[in-house]
């Protein structure tokens, strides 16, 4: 089902629990919700359709993946950029990495291991930081 995007810093800000097996319906949600917002944005984590849990989905060319879970475990090439975010209003400046490796779940709770280059790993990096609480 397609969610409204929640754009309230303060709830945007709180930290973001693990993900279990009983959140696979908030997995076809930000899916769903991602595809219906393909027009403006690559990639979702779960706070931004209002659910705390730590499940981000990336937007690579014509593939839209869930990522359960998911753990940056190596990171390389470290650059500064300018990053947008749907929740919020305008472009910040933030650091990212041009190769990152990342154990997580996929939608099935199967471990996974990838690595991943170029926008995707800035995608992912900059959904994860959603489970922080730290806005771009």
């Amino acid at each position: 089902m397609v969610k409204k995007i929640v754009r309230d810093p303060l709830f945007l800000q709180q930290k973001s629990e693990l993900a279990t097996e009983a959140d696979t319906e908030v997995i076809v949600d930000l899916m769903d919700t991602l595809k219906a917002n393909l027009d403006r944005c690559v990639g979702m984590a779960a706070n931004m359709i209002g659910v705390k849990k730590q499940i981000i989905v990336v937007a690579a060319g014509p593939f839209i993946f869930p990522m359960v879970n998911p753990v940056i475990t190596a990171k390389s090439g470290r650059y500064e950029t300018m990053e947008s975010c749907l929740s919020l209003d305008g472009e910040r400046p933030c650091t990212r990495y041009r190769e990152i490796e990342v154990d997580y779940f996929d939608q099935n709770f199967k471990p996974k291991h990838g690595k991943y280059t170029g926008f995707t790993a800035q995608i992912i990096q900059h959904e994860i930081q959603h489970f922080s609480g730290e806005l771009i």
